[in-house]
């Protein structure tokens, strides 16, 4: 028998990235009209990872950024910094209640008087852009919404581990004086770019869903896991 709901949460849609498995979703609750905290919701029988299953409605077309979507929840599942989790009722539909606006989505920006959590390491290719997951414990958040200064998105090939090299899509930034380099996984955003030339492309206005992802051998990374333009708002 399905496990029925305990309860539903309601969030303004942040992030539908990619992640081992399927997807990371991510968005702000929305009680009572007004934007509050972050919700990751998860899916235990499957590493965590949202499935394209979990993110079909009832009428065939897929949650995405920026529903405004309700999701039949079991209980909060905070692990590590990811204190946000919350395991889905994965038999049960999510159901859409509206879009979200431009202004909606700057009314959700994080204030964020210094780093990205810790500036600590950095990858080969990025900036600021790890976490020793000893340090990363100490945390008690994994997501943020940022508006950044001097963002250019990047796409080329990146030499890999392990050998070979692969196209990918980088956001480099600046927010309080720090620089940042992250690899980005928003679908969305790698279609549009990987679509076009490799080079840097300046965006004067945007919006940066940021996620600290899980460790992996011993080190969490910081990636930006959408990317949020007042021009793929007024398309969706």
């Amino acid at each position: 028998m399905p496990e029925e709901p305990k309860y539903e949460k309601t969030i303004l849609c942040l992030a539908n990235s990619r992640r081992p498995g399927g997807r990371c979703v991510a968005g702000k609750e929305i009680v009572n009209g007004k934007i509050g905290s972050w919700i990751r919701p998860i899916n235990a029988e499957n590493g965590h990872a949202i499935s394209e299953a979990d993110l079909q409605y009832e009428n065939g077309t897929s949650a995405d950024v920026p529903d405004i979507v309700t999701i039949p929840m079991l209980e909060s599942r905070p692990h590590a910094h990811q204190t946000e989790n919350h395991l889905i009722a994965s038999d049960y539909y999510w159901e859409k209640q509206s879009t979200a606006t431009w202004d909606q989505i700057k009314d959700a920006t994080d204030k964020v008087p210094g780093p990205l959590w810790l500036n600590l390491e950095s990858s080969f290719h990025g900036v600021n852009d790890k976490i020793p997951q000893a340090a990363a414990n100490s945390l008690t958040s994994s997501l943020l919404l940022i508006a950044p200064s001097k963002l250019e998105i990047s796409v080329g090939k990146e030499s890999q581990y392990g050998g070979g090299s692969k196209r990918k899509v980088r956001a480099k930034f600046q927010l309080n004086g720090a620089l940042y380099n992250f690899v980005v996984t928003d679908p969305w955003a790698e279609a549009e770019y990987f679509a076009g030339a490799d080079g840097s492309y300046k965006i004067n206005e945007a919006r940066l869903c940021i996620s600290l992802a899980e460790a992996i051998n011993g080190l969490a990374i910081k990636l930006v896991a959408t990317l949020l333009t007042p021009d793929r708002i007024a398309t969706e």
